[in-house]
């Protein structure tokens, strides 16, 4: 399978995990063995030692040691089977590295997840990506080229490799949510913290960590841990995939070796900070442009500028569009995005949304949307209201001077053109409430069940708002508590 089209993919330093796509739109089998040849299988001591001596930390955000999920997952299986899953579903708008792997080198991340079973003598093997995309034909693709190969004796196989498509949403990568995903469930985050290395994949201890992760795995195995060191720095080596795209006007995935300067990656990307980058994506933080001058790509120089290296997502905003007005429309896309399952996502996130709207429109205070995202902070069931919290807060220190010309004149004179990324707008169906006047008596008690959607006038009478499809439970409750019976739902 060769796309038609692929992510662009630039480098800084050596070509590791994007070795070999100067001349490929995507490395084949074949061609994957040419440039990477073929690792050979480790058992879990040795493994382990390679990827302690390194600190391999997982890609997808958190920074987890992965030695650690291995010890877990080994040690809770016993003598039972495991399972080894890998997170390229992606749900974050402004992330694309873990689609480019998929598309365009797919062994490598399965040479690291295939080592990572066999060290764990696991069951199978999980691809999780978003269905009906690109990527998930060309990892079924991959798996049906090992399989051909298998069959033709050019390569051994004795695990089960699958891979499952799920919806495209902000909160499908959490990894409560994918586990959940994968067992057929809705996949949203489960409300209550489950570890997935003691009960994943239909039950069994599970081996959690995004595409990035198990690719780093097998350029480890392939290099040994001298030369994986010989790119980076001394606490953080290797190199590691960047997303640049905002306000750049060369948006790629960049391959850069830690400890490389932030604003080296945004003059390879044409680049101008502008007003601000966004570093970690929509669960990130905003630098001021001299912040992000000084800042260096690793988990240490992002957290000393005051950002997070998260994903790797790197957004710098330009200065042709209103930064405010750009916030705001991500606040509103993640409120939207809320599973909910909680009240400070249920009710807190679209208060949070409206602040900060009031705000871009001239009429708000900065001093409103910090109450607003107070009252969700470190209450949440999952960490989507704490990621956003941290987002929006960045957001009105970064950009204090367009606040206070937005409340002088109503607006900062350039218009939102939508640099930060968002997917397109799919239309979800929607929900009415409705009142048969004839039996309404007032009694408020719908307002009290749904106060998001519902308000009441001075006289105690309902007004309402459309209910979302993730509320439709809710809203079915209200309707059959309704003392008059007056409440309908279309």
């Amino acid at each position: 399978m060769i796309p038609h089209r692929v992510p662009r993919v630039q480098r800084l330093g050596p070509a590791r995990l994007t070795a070999g796509l100067d001349h490929c739109r995507r490395l084949d089998l074949p061609a994957h063995r040419t440039v990477h040849g073929t690792p050979a299988p480790r058992d879990l001591e040795n493994l382990l030692a390679q990827v302690e001596e390194v600190d391999l930390r997982g890609r997808g955000g958190a920074a987890f040691p992965f030695a650690r999920k291995m010890r877990a997952v080994a040690e809770a299986a016993g003598a039972r089977e495991s399972v080894v899953l890998v997170n390229a579903v992606e749900g974050e708008p402004a992330s694309s590295k873990d689609a480019m792997l998929l598309v365009r080198t797919p062994h490598l991340v399965l040479d690291g997840a295939v080592l990572a079973a066999e060290a764990l003598h696991a069951r199978e093997v999980v691809i999780a990506t978003v269905e009906g995309e690109v990527a998930e034909g060309s990892m079924a693709a991959a798996v049906a080229e090992r399989k051909a190969a298998a069959v033709a004796g050019a390569e051994e196989s004795h695990l089960r490799i699958r891979v499952v498509g799920l919806p495209e949403r902000f909160v499908s990568g959490e990894g409560g949510a994918l586990v959940r995903g994968v067992n057929g469930l809705e996949a949203t985050p489960p409300g209550r913290k489950k570890r997935a290395s003691s009960s994943g994949v239909n039950g069994l201890p599970t081996l959690l960590s995004n595409a990035e992760t198990y690719a780093q795995v097998a350029v480890l195995a392939e290099l040994g841990t001298e030369g994986y060191a010989d790119a980076g720095t001394s606490r953080e080596p290797g190199t590691l995939l960047l997303t640049v795209s905002g306000g750049a006007a060369s948006e790629s995935v960049v391959e850069v070796a830690a400890g490389m300067p932030l604003a080296t990656v945004l003059d390879l990307c044409d680049a101008e900070p502008g007003d601000g980058v966004l570093v970690g994506g929509y669960h990130g933080a905003w630098l001021d442009p001299a912040a992000a001058a000084a800042a260096t790509i690793s988990r240490e120089g992002m957290k000393l500028a005051g950002g997070e290296l998260g994903a790797g997502i790197v957004v710098p905003i330009g200065t042709a569009t209103c930064p405010l007005g750009e916030a705001a429309r991500v606040a509103s896309y993640l409120s939207a995005q809320s599973s909910g399952q909680c009240g400070p996502c249920r009710l807190g996130l679209p208060d949070v949304a409206r602040a900060l709207g009031s705000l871009a429109g001239g009429s708000g205070s900065p001093d409103a949307v910090r109450r607003a995202v107070r009252a969700i902070e470190r209450r949440g069931a999952c960490f989507h209201p704490d990621g956003t919290a941290r987002f929006i807060l960045s957001a009105l220190d970064v950009f204090a001077d367009d606040i206070a010309a937005h409340q002088d004149g109503g607006s900062c004179g350039r218009p939102v053109r939508g640099v930060l990324p968002l997917p397109e707008e799919v239309a979800e169906p929607e929900y009415r409430l409705g009142v048969d006047w004839t039996r309404c008596q007032g009694h408020g008690l719908c307002a009290h069940l749904l106060p998001e959607f519902v308000e009441l006038d001075d006289f105690g009478y309902p007004s309402f708002r459309p209910v979302p499809e993730w509320m439709l439970k809710e809203a079915k409750r209200a309707v059959g508590m309704c003392p008059a019976l007056a409440l309908r739902l279309a």
